[in-house]
């Protein structure tokens, strides 16, 4: 497996320059030549027109599917390219809800992300659908033995979060994929934090649909992002939005939708901005994500021992399997406060609440936790240097 060459990757990341940036579960920092696209395209915009500049750039724009297909294991075809992940998993979710009734289960886990457990409330109130958190095992990733025991005719989807905002756990995905396909039951993967942290194949993990964003580990523009369809799902399955870009408009009173995964996108496209996530990807494709994982998780595995031996402070990171995201407590300390000092001396950590993850957060007796996401062009001496202003923060606040 090819090594990260890490002084290439920081040379080629202006912003490494002027800041520690652990924020990489948030926003990464994008490569120069991500950012170098999205300004050309911008540019030709403003000389030339915007419709004329998209029709200029077709061939880079459809190839930017071919990327995506690469890189989660899928065909063109199975790809849909959106604003955000949000709004990837919500075309799905909320399609596959259009048939929920009372009675029927969605079965998830207890660290599912806010965004969704707020969609999946929505939809138990209009159609009385039960939502079933499955419970965790000893190693706080999701019980397999409790969702096959859960698993029955009332369940109609299990929709999960690869990985966790809120912590450093990894879930086993493609084991629950293995159950949902003995069960024959749609399975929704939110893997926002896993696409460009390590690497991720639909067709190892099984799911039916999988939600990701450009901003986090791809290190592309912010407002991209896409969704996976699985061709036998998609086909049977109509969004529950539709434009003129999604279905034709075949006759007065009919319309029909498009064959492939282009039903859940809509016409207007950012296509500045879907340029820079072609190029980020074409750079992940490049480093190859088993080597990039393996730089990521050894960075992760460094900060937790680092955090470990700081008197106070406690890694709440959960699971057998864990990430570059790095999760602890600060005894006695406002994390906001931390994070924010930290911030001014350019060392860029984020603090998630409760209200991101409320079944995990209050299971675990946490009001909020430190998080600290590390990506390729971290470098142990960054690690030293965050341990110690996290220390100096500590006593200045």
């Amino acid at each position: 497996m090819t090594q990260i060459d890490v002084a290439k990757a920081r040379a080629e990341t202006s912003g490494c320059e002027g800041v520690v940036h652990l924020n990489n579960a948030g926003s990464s920092l994008m490569p120069d030549v991500v950012l170098q696209t999205v300004i050309e395209h911008l540019e030709l915009e403003a000389r030339i027109g915007g419709y004329e500049a998209a029709a200029s750039e077709h061939d880079r724009v459809e190839a930017t599917y071919d990327s995506v297909a690469r890189l989660l294991g899928c065909s063109r075809g199975e790809v849909a390219i959106v604003e955000n992940a949000t709004r990837a998993w919500d075309m799905a979710f909320y399609s596959l809800a259009a048939s929920f009734a009372p009675g029927d289960r969605i079965l998830t886990c207890r660290s599912e992300y806010s965004s969704n457990y707020i969609s999946f409330l929505q939809v138990a109130r209009r159609t009385g659908v039960e939502i079933v958190p499955v419970p965790d095992d000893e190693s706080g990733q999701i019980d397999l033995a409790a969702l096959a025991r859960a698993i029955d005719r009332r369940a109609k989807l299990i929709a999960i979060s690869h990985i966790p905002t809120q912590g450093g756990l990894v879930q086993p995905a493609a084991a629950i994929g293995r159950l949902a396909r003995q069960a024959g039951i749609p399975y929704l993967l939110d893997a926002c934090q896993s696409v460009g942290q390590m690497p991720v194949d639909v067709e190892v993990i099984g799911c039916d649909f999988l939600s990701a964003t450009g901003r986090k580990y791809l290190r592309g523009p912010r407002g991209t992002g896409f969704l996976y369809a699985r061709r036998s799902a998609c086909d049977a399955l109509e969004p529950v939005f539709l434009d003129n870009h999604a279905a034709r408009w075949t006759g007065a009173d009919r319309y029909e939708v498009v064959p492939d995964a282009l039903r859940f996108e809509n016409w207007e496209k950012p296509y500045a901005a879907i340029l820079g996530l072609a190029a980020a990807i074409a750079e992940a494709n490049a480093l190859g994500l088993p080597a990039i994982w393996q730089r990521i998780h050894a960075l992760g595995e460094a900060l937790r021992t680092r955090l470990a031996d700081l008197p106070g402070v406690a890694v709440r990171d959960l699971g057998r399997q864990r990430c570059g995201i790095v999760t602890f407590t600060v005894a006695g300390a406002d994390h906001t406060s931390l994070r924010n000092h930290l911030r001014r001396n350019a060392i860029n950590v984020s603090v998630s609440s409760v209200f991101t993850a409320r079944i995990d957060f209050e299971s675990r007796g946490l009001k909020d936790v430190m998080r600290a996401s590390v990506h390729i062009y971290n470098t142990e001496e960054e690690l030293d240097r965050f341990v110690v202003a996290l220390q100096e923060a500590r006593g200045a606040i």
